[in-house]
């Protein structure tokens, strides 16, 4: 019986490029599908099938692109007006294609009425692909907690209307874990949804004191209201939408709802959740 084929999206990327590093490691056979496959970023080993391009929005590219795929990575696309559509048509694509299972990022507390706005659109691919007739897994992460630094403005503060809430950020890396166990493993995953956190519940306090303690530097939290939130974040001329996503990341700490440290990660994987704590000691001091 062939072995099949385990398709990764987003192997330039964080996320996706960590998949396919450990289903190379696994001598398992992979089909790399990026939006550039001439890009210096696309991994490559001798598991590597191929290399396709895709464009989420491009129904028959993708579909060509998926043939003989058996088991799916499908990396959530970068945010834009039209991403909601475009992963509906590359979904669709999939299941043209003949793809068995989809294996979704998706995000925390994904609902049509999501306090994270960015959440609602997940929410809609995963509804899309649930109805698509191909057999899919959800994981639903929270907050990277790779991305914490970069909150940090010049001035050693954290600003965002984010109040006593908490987060339980998890590494990308514990993510694309999941994610290749899943698409090694999938019969055992089958319409299942994950919900993959770290192993501590942060407030952005306590993050700021973290990032103090092994940076040895001073970093606060400054606790913005709405009205601040948008008047800071108006200098960068984005448009209104992404405006709202940033501002809504705090208030959905501020609501709690990503609070909750699961076992999911270390139950998939054998393997405990990185602290942000052991994290920031194995990255590389970032510049202010």
């Amino acid at each position: 019986m062939e072995v099949p084929l385990i398709g990764v999206t987003g192997a330039t990327g964080r996320v996706g490029g960590l998949v396919a590093r450990h289903l190379a490691a696994a001598g398992r056979r992979h089909r790399l599908l990026v939006r550039d496959p001439t890009s210096p970023r696309v991994p490559s080993s001798p598991a590597t099938v191929d290399v396709r391009r895709v464009d989420y929005a491009d129904h028959d590219l993708c579909r060509d692109a998926l043939r003989g795929v058996d088991v799916l990575l499908m990396v959530s696309a970068h945010e834009s007006p039209t991403r909601v559509a475009d992963q509906a048509t590359f979904v669709d694509a999939a299941a043209a294609a003949g793809v068995r299972h989809v294996v979704y990022t998706s995000f925390a507390a994904a609902a049509p009425d999501a306090t994270f706005t960015l959440a609602r659109d997940h929410h809609a691919t995963e509804t899309h692909l649930a109805a698509s007739g191909v057999r899919w897994t959800a994981l639903r992460d929270t907050l990277y907690l790779d991305f914490l630094e970069d909150l940090v403005g010049a001035d050693g503060v954290i600003r965002g209307p984010a109040g006593d809430g908490r987060c339980a950020v998890v590494a990308r890396a514990d993510v694309a874990r999941v994610a290749a166990t899943v698409l090694q493993q999938p019969d055992e995953h089958v319409d299942r949804t994950y919900d993959l956190t770290g192993p501590q519940s942060l407030s952005l306090a306590d993050v700021a004191r973290i990032l103090s303690d092994v940076r040895g530097r001073h970093v606060t939290f400054h606790d913005e209201t709405i009205d601040e939130a948008y008047a800071s974040r108006a200098v960068y001329g984005a448009p209104r939408w992404q405006v709202d996503a940033w501002v809504s990341t705090y208030t959905a700490i501020a609501t709690n709802v990503m609070a909750e440290p699961t076992d999911t990660v270390a139950r998939l994987t054998g393997i405990p959740p990185t602290t942000l704590e052991a994290h920031l000691r194995s990255t590389p001091t970032v510049a202010p």
